[in-house]
């Protein structure tokens, strides 16, 4: 089956630093957004959305391609890719979270490289890269400014459906 928007959706969501656990995943509240995740993963694909975009950041877009890995090992057809905003991206993270990136990575269907060099608007081109050739947008969002919020504004421009997961405060 040739790709195509209507049965693809994104990711977008915050880092660890704009979440009240910061890094503790082990914190319940962590805990449940993974656990929103996975069913808004699991939703989206009783709706008919088979691919799935990951930007590969640390915080919730690792867990979304942590989550939609997971549930793929029980859902027909569905596909991960992963959206890299340049080869540097994982450059300046921490060990765990290089290694984490990798490894998902390597589980990953495909991967489209949008740039080999960072530039500072890499990130917001991988984004909209995303958004472009979806046409369902998962947010974990608590209404704070910065990617993700830039995300949600381009998504609505577009047009594209917006589903919202709680952050757990």
């Amino acid at each position: 089956m040739a790709p195509t928007r209507e049965i693809t959706c994104c990711f977008t969501g915050h880092r660890p630093q704009k979440l009240p656990w910061g890094n503790d995943e082990n914190d319940i509240r962590c805990q449940m957004l993974k656990k929103r995740i996975a069913a808004a993963i699991g939703d989206a694909y009783l709706d008919g959305f088979r691919r799935f975009l990951c930007g590969m950041a640390t915080g919730c877009d690792t867990w979304f391609c942590e989550e939609a890995l997971s549930l793929k090992e029980h859902l027909s057809g569905l596909e991960i890719h992963a959206v890299i905003p340049c080869e540097t991206q994982p450059n300046r993270w921490s060990e765990r979270d290089r290694n984490r990136y990798y490894s998902l990575l390597e589980r990953c269907d495909s991967s489209t490289l949008l740039q080999t060099a960072y530039t500072p608007d890499c990130m917001m081109r991988r984004n909209e890269y995303m958004v472009d050739h979806s046409a369902l947008l998962l947010a974990a969002y608590n209404g704070e400014f910065g990617g993700t919020m830039q995300t949600v504004n381009y998504a609505l421009r577009r047009g594209l459906e917006l589903r919202y997961l709680e952050i757990p405060r």
